[in-house]
């Protein structure tokens, strides 16, 4: 038998592979992982204390840097909890315009995703590839709002603008694109003999460990619990579209990797609903006063973003600004559980597992 040293290695903080600034000190004996320590903070500036010094408009920047991959849906969980707690009626023509860019927000993240994964692993032609296809989504973006990254897009009452003239039209040509391309993605990688070996059967866990530990989004999908709050707590005007819920019964990286290019297509069913039921006409913004005090009380607001479950809860004492804000933020609840899925891997696989649960190193640290 032959015997080795413990080695005591840090993978991190750096951008490449740990998605971020994220570090992970890892005991081996071998190539075998023995501990894992994840590292966070890097990225810490905290943005729930900072939010109770702004008012309520001011605060939706500040969203946009959390999964800023992801930006438009955390714009709208925001500002949908301070709706809430108004009541306010937020005009069709804006619930249109809000389900519409949160939708291809998702399929741009999921592209982020799928490249970047790849690029993980070893492949390099489908990063380029999804670069290429989430450009034309960001194009679109950046016509509608003016960025490119960090939209601060919504608004409490309804959207910034309305939309841009003849923007609708490119939408549903993005859509028909993209249809044929998510085929091509798939024979371009999902049956590759090396890409299969390297994540199939790795980084596995069933329905009751992914719900002890609070996982959602495909890393609870992918162990057949058929949970997704578009679905089962309907916000916006989901319930109005006809639309599945990807799920695998496996609940390893493959399986992780298949929901979310199911979802990518799911989204563009989605899409091709609302641009049908498009109202011509109608105002972007709801009645709104100029200054905002939220009446005194609680709520908790949450929504399915492409990370899973991302909510916010607000106390209000019926100010301009907050008394506590708290985010629950998907990419932080989904990591709690690597530690326990790398003990007992290979060192080769590290990067595998933790690209296969999809963090925004922004959103872990808040």
């Amino acid at each position: 038998m032959i015997r080795t040293e413990e080695l005591l290695l840090n993978v991190g903080p750096q951008h490449p592979s740990t998605h971020g600034v994220f570090r992970i000190i890892v005991k081996l004996d071998g190539e075998i992982i023995t501990e894992a320590t994840p590292v966070m903070g890097y990225l810490h500036r905290g943005t729930e204390k900072l939010a109770e010094n702004l008012t309520y408009p001011q605060i939706i920047p500040y969203t946009d840097r959390l999964d800023y991959v992801s930006a438009m849906t955390n714009n709208y969980v925001l500002v949908n909890a301070v709706e809430k707690l108004m009541q306010l009626e937020i005009p069709e023509r804006a619930e249109f315009i809000r389900l519409v860019v949160m939708e291809l927000q998702r399929i741009a993240s999921h592209l982020v995703w799928w490249g970047t994964y790849l690029l993980d692993i070893g492949a390099i032609s489908p990063f380029l590839f999804a670069f290429r296809d989430r450009e034309t989504i960001i194009d679109l973006f950046n016509e509608l709002s003016g960025a490119r990254l960090t939209y601060n897009y919504m608004r409490i009452g309804g959207v910034k603008w309305d939309l841009p003239e003849g923007w609708l039209d490119k939408v549903r040509a993005f859509v028909q694109h993209m249809k044929k391309k998510i085929d091509e993605y798939h024979a371009l990688v999902s049956g590759n003999e090396i890409f299969l070996s390297r994540i199939k059967g790795v980084g596995k866990y069933d329905a009751q460990t992914a719900i002890d530990y609070g996982l959602s989004g495909a890393n609870l999908r992918c162990t057949g619990v058929n949970w997704d709050i578009r679905k089962d707590q309907p916000y916006c005007i989901y319930d109005r579209f006809q639309f599945d819920v990807p799920l695998r019964s496996g609940g390893d990286c493959y399986d992780r990797y298949l929901i979310r290019m199911d979802e990518i297509r799911q989204s563009l069913r989605i899409l091709e609903q609302a641009l049908e039921q498009f109202p011509e006409e109608g105002p972007f913004m709801g009645k709104v006063p100029k200054v905002l005090r939220v009446p005194e009380g609680e709520v908790y607001s949450r929504i399915e973003s492409p990370r899973g479950e991302i909510g916010v809860f607000i106390v209000s004492k019926g100010k301009d600004k907050p008394f506590r804000l708290k985010f629950r933020r998907p990419s932080f609840v989904n990591l709690q559980i690597l530690p326990k899925l790398l003990v007992g891997e290979m060192m080769t696989n590290l990067i595998t597992i933790l690209g296969g649960i999809d963090i925004v190193v922004g959103e872990v640290d808040g």
